[in-house]
């Protein structure tokens, strides 16, 4: 199975320090944020990757890439740990590059994966969200995949102060974590939403969603969303994900994220609780 990866967005949110960089490159503790995502596709027994860019994201495409002046120069300064790790994230995986060419929205930018593609399942992995579990979260999409053959959603249960920033399913439930998806509604207000259940950036897409992304009119800014592709789908399912999140989509959930996921390393955690509780003081 192949993964497609969209990381052509403007990251406005995190202006000014996205003026010269991609959003997906601010790093979260010690990693950029897509270097995550990509681990969590390979985790998943995915080694074919397709990345949607756009305009002043290069930094991507050589953060994947080989750096031979700096191995170079890590081998002759014997850092072997600096040098295993920068090899390692070059051959994480098969990484292809294709730019969307005008921001036209998250179905525009799986729509240019079509070609890639060719007519197989694919999984769609956004770069503004973190999962962490035992079982990738793609993967647990995969099993129910292998079980109904149909496209399938993560989902969550979110706080009704949030309802609004997220895509919400409307489903009949078939087991604590799987329901049979009836509708789905795009950033409702929290009066019109059919559910508490938001999806969280995580697809696994039949290939007859490309056909339902070219039906699908241009909505508010002319852009394309997937989630009205979505509606149109014969059949799919939301799957709640097990496991924890990290939302990398605003500079206060970034910042938590970080802090969390720094929380997790024994080298810095015992100085950082230290640092922080001196802030509390």
């Amino acid at each position: 199975m192949k993964a497609v990866i969209p990381a052509a967005g403007l990251g406005t949110r995190f202006l000014p320090a996205t003026k010269a960089q991609p959003k997906e490159m601010l790093p979260v503790f010690n990693k950029p944020t897509i270097q995550y995502v990509v681990e969590e596709a390979v985790a998943s027994g995915i080694d074919d990757i397709l990345i949607i860019t756009g305009k002043g994201k290069r930094s991507i495409e050589d953060h994947f890439d080989r750096a031979f002046e700096l191995e170079y120069f890590l081998k002759n300064g014997g850092k072997t740990d600096y040098l295993k790790e920068v090899e390692y994230i070059s051959e994480l995986a098969d990484i292809y590059y294709v730019r969307q060419k005008k921001q036209r929205g998250l179905g525009d930018a799986i729509a240019c994966a079509k070609k890639h593609i060719d007519g197989d399942p694919f999984a769609v992995l956004l770069g503004d969200t973190i999962a962490q579990s035992k079982i990738p979260c793609t993967k647990q999409l995969m099993n129910v995949y292998e079980k109904y053959e149909s496209s399938v959603i993560a989902i969550e249960e979110v706080p009704d102060e949030k309802v609004e920033r997220y895509g919400i399913i409307k489903g009949s439930k078939i087991s604590d974590s799987l329901y049979k998806i009836e509708d789905l509604v795009e950033k409702p207000k929290l009066k019109d939403a059919p559910s508490n259940l938001g999806i969280i950036g995580r697809y696994l897409l039949t290939p007859d969603i490309f056909d339902y992304i070219d039906e699908v009119s241009p909505g508010v800014g002319g852009e394309i969303q997937l989630t009205d592709a979505l509606r149109h789908l014969d059949e799919s399912y939301g799957c709640i994900f097990n496991g924890k999140l990290h939302d990398i989509g605003n500079t206060v959930d970034w910042l938590k994220s970080s802090i969390e996921i720094a929380m997790e390393n024994e080298e810095v955690k015992k100085e950082l609780i230290e640092h922080l509780s001196n802030l509390l003081k």
